[in-house]
C-alpha cells in the first residue's frame, strides 16, 4: 500500500493489515477538548485504499513540458470508508483538490465556512487556498481524490462553477467522475513516465470538462429540455418566445437566462442556430435550389436567409456548397 507521512511527502510502500484502519483508529482517539468534527488526522492507511502520489522532480518537469504544463495529475488516490481521515493546511498547498465522495459523508472548509459533502458530490479547493476537511464521524466518507497543477486548471476548475466560495455540487452523473478517478490512479499506478503523465491529465481533463457539460445541459423533462425539444421539432416555424416560455411554465426572462447559460445566446439564438443546422445539411447532401433550402429550413424570404446565412458562416449559401469538405 502506497502511503503518506505527510500531506505532500515522499512516496513510501508499507503493507497494511487488514485490521489496520481499525487499529489506527483506536490508537488516534479524539484529543481531550475536541469535537467530533475536528481534524484528527490519520497517519496510517485506509483499508482496500488506492494512492499513488507522483515524485516532485517529475512534476516540475512535466510542468516544464508541452501538454502536462496545462494540467498535471500529481497524486491521486481512493479511500474506502475513511474513518478519521482529515487534513489540515492552514497555508494551503499549491494543487487544486478534488473530492468525490460516492458514500457516507465528510466536510470542507475554507474560510471558516464549514460545507457538507455527502455521497453524489463534488468537492474543489483552489489552489494556494488555506482548508481543512475530513470525514464524519458518524458515518466515514468513501471518496476518490486527485490533486491538479498547470496553467489551465483554474479555468478549467472555473467551468465547472466550483469556487472557494461555492466548493461543493452534487454531480448529475456521479458514476462518471468515479470511472475516469479510476481511470486516473489506474494510469499512475502502472508506472510514472511522461505517457502516464500525459495519459493522466487526459483524463483529469475530461473529468472537468465533463462537470461542467453536465452542469450546463438540462436534464431530460425539465423545463430548458422541454424547450429545446420543441424547437428542435418545430424550427421551420414561427417560434416566439412568450409561448415557449408558457409552454413550458417558466417567465419569458427566465426562460432566456437558461438558454444563455446553457448555450451562450438566447432562444432566439438557439433557433437560428438550428435553422443553420439544417440548411447545412440540406446544402451538403442535396441538390435542392438556395430557395428552397431556405423554407425548409424555416425562413420565407431567401434573400434574408442569404444575409442570415453569410452572417454566421461569413459566405453565401453556394459558396458553402461548392466548399470541399471532409
Amino acid at each position: 500500500m502506497l502511503t503518506l507521512g505527510a500531506s505532500h511527502g515522499t512516496a513510501t510502500r508499507r503493507r497494511t493489515p487488514p485490521d489496520a484502519s481499525s487499529r489506527a483508529a483506536r490508537r488516534h482517539p479524539l484529543p481531550r477538548g475536541a469535537c467530533h468534527d475536528d481534524p484528527v488526522e490519520l497517519v496510517e492507511g485506509f483499508e482496500r485504499q488506492r494512492m499513488h502520489v507522483v515524485e516532485r522532480s517529475r512534476v516540475a518537469a512535466a510542468l516544464r513540458s508541452p501538454v502536462t504544463r496545462r494540467l498535471v495529475v500529481t497524486d491521486a488516490g481512493f479511500f474506502p470508508a475513511a474513518r478519521f481521515h482529515a487534513r489540515s493546511r492552514p497555508r494551503g498547498v499549491p494543487e487544486t483538490i478534488m473530492i468525490v465522495c460516492v458514500g457516507g459523508a465528510g466536510w470542507v472548509e475554507l474560510a471558516g465556512v464549514r460545507h457538507a459533502v455527502g455521497a453524489g458530490a463534488a468537492a474543489v479547493i483552489p489552489g494556494g487556498t488555506p482548508h481543512r476537511y475530513g470525514a464524519s464521524e458518524a458515518a466515514p466518507w468513501t471518496i476518490w481524490w486527485c490533486h491538479l497543477r498547470g496553467s489551465d486548471v483554474a479555468e478549467l476548475v472555473a467551468a465547472t462553477g466550483l469556487t472557494a466560495e461555492r466548493p461543493v455540487m452534487a454531480l448529475r452523473h456521479a458514476e462518471r467522475a468515479v470511472a475516469l478517478l479510476d481511470e486516473v490512479v489506474t494510469t499512475l499506478e502502472r508506472a510514472v513516465a511522461s505517457a502516464q503523465l500525459l495519459g493522466a491529465a487526459g483524463t483529469a481533463w475530461k473529468l472537468l470538462t465533463q462537470i461542467a457539460v453536465d452542469r450546463t445541459v438540462p436534464e431530460r423533462g425539465d423545463p430548458l429540455a422541454r424547450a429545446m425539444a420543441y424547437v428542435d421539432e418545430r424550427f421551420d416555424g414561427p417560434v416566439r418566445v412568450s409561448e415557449l416560455a408558457a409552454m413550458v411554465g417558466v417567465s419569458p426572462s427566465h426562460l432566456s437566462a437558461l438558454f444563455r447559460r446553457a448555450t451562450g445566446g438566447g432562444v432566439l439564438a438557439y433557433v437560428t442556430a438550428r435553422r443553420m443546422a439544417e440548411a447545412r445539411r440540406l446544402l451538403d447532401t442535396t441538390a435542392m435550389r438556395v430557395a428552397d433550402v431556405a423554407d425548409a429550413a424555416g425562413y420565407t424570404d431567401p434573400l434574408y436567409f442569404s444575409r442570415q446565412f453569410r452572417k454566421v458562416h461569413e459566405m453565401s449559401p453556394s459558396e458553402y456548397r461548392d466548399l470541399r469538405k471532409g
